[in-house]
């Protein structure tokens, strides 16, 4: 995928699945707001494996759904 997506855009499409996004348009907060899809899985150690393997410059990983209850977020 080579096109820029909104992150409705994003959110719409892959339901429930972590993103890895390239050159991530952000927020002064860092919050995404759009980005080009280098890869999409519900599984997200294998979104991390790809990032380790592709290495984008500027990238971000996004889910697009809603963490279950009890999750903890770490940044």
């Amino acid at each position: 995928m080579s096109e820029v997506m909104s992150l409705e855009e994003i959110q719409a499409r892959f339901g429930s699945e972590w993103v890895l996004l390239e050159d991530p348009e952000t927020t002064q907060l860092l919050e995404v707001k759009a980005g080009k899809v280098l890869w999409h899985s519900k599984d997200r150690d294998e979104v991390y494996r790809k990032a380790r393997e592709l290495r984008p410059r500027h990238s971000a990983i996004v889910y697009t759904g809603v963490p279950p209850e009890g999750t903890a977020v770490v940044l």
